[in-house]
């Protein structure tokens, strides 16, 4: 399956030029303020674009599916788009996984305390997972900031470890930008934005 991955688009999305293919995935953080008009503008884009399946979770600046009530939320999006939150959808045989928190960070959506309250979000991650789909990184891999700091969290590192996905996705820390291979998985920093929150990397393509 051709799968096309972005990140931290950061209502910037109208100058990303995909290609097409069979699946795309966003991996939070698709607004700039996490207002309803940039959520609605997004949903109106993502699904125009020309992919088969498309799979987003929410980042930190995207406030109002932390703040919206969870019915509303399914009321205005697209029957053809896979919203997850902590939740899961199997498509093509491809089970996939997708949770919005990371450790706290400032005054941000979605944050959690290190320990046990991220953790629960971790341990709901069914062991069968085929692709992850994080905001923040797990700790050590595209990871570390422009102050030379290893952002990810511990925990879904000792999560992804146990599980093993074949594709781990996420965003966030937009230096990290990149991706590698450990243990048979894959992971994707997929941020589109640079540290200064220009547009400058290319979506991440790979067949899966």
């Amino acid at each position: 399956m051709n799968i096309t991955l972005i990140s931290d688009t950061h209502f910037l999305h109208n100058q990303l030029h995909l290609q097409g293919g069979d699946m795309l995935i966003h991996a939070g953080d698709l607004c700039g303020h996490g207002t309803e008009g940039e959520v609605l503008a997004f949903l109106k884009w993502f699904g125009e674009q020309p992919y088969k399946h498309k799979i987003f979770i929410a980042g930190n600046h995207d406030w109002f599916f932390e703040k919206q009530d969870k019915t509303y939320i399914d009321k205005i999006i697209p029957k053809k788009i896979h919203y997850l939150n902590d939740s899961g959808v199997e498509i093509e045989g491809l089970k996939i996984w997708g949770s919005p928190v990371q450790p706290t960070f400032l005054d941000w959506a979605f944050n959690r305390q290190k320990g046990a309250e991220i953790n629960k979000h971790w341990k709901l991650i069914p062991e069968d997972t085929d692709i992850l789909i994080t905001h923040g990184p797990p700790f050590g891999i595209l990871d570390r900031t422009n102050s030379n700091y290893n952002a990810g969290c511990e925990m879904l590192l000792k999560k992804v470890d146990q599980i093993k996905p074949k594709l781990h996705v996420f965003g966030h820390i937009h230096e990290g930008y990149g991706m590698v291979e450990k243990d048979k998985t894959i992971f994707v920093n997929a941020s589109s934005v640079n540290l200064n929150y220009q547009l400058v990397n290319a979506p991440i393509i790979l067949e899966l």
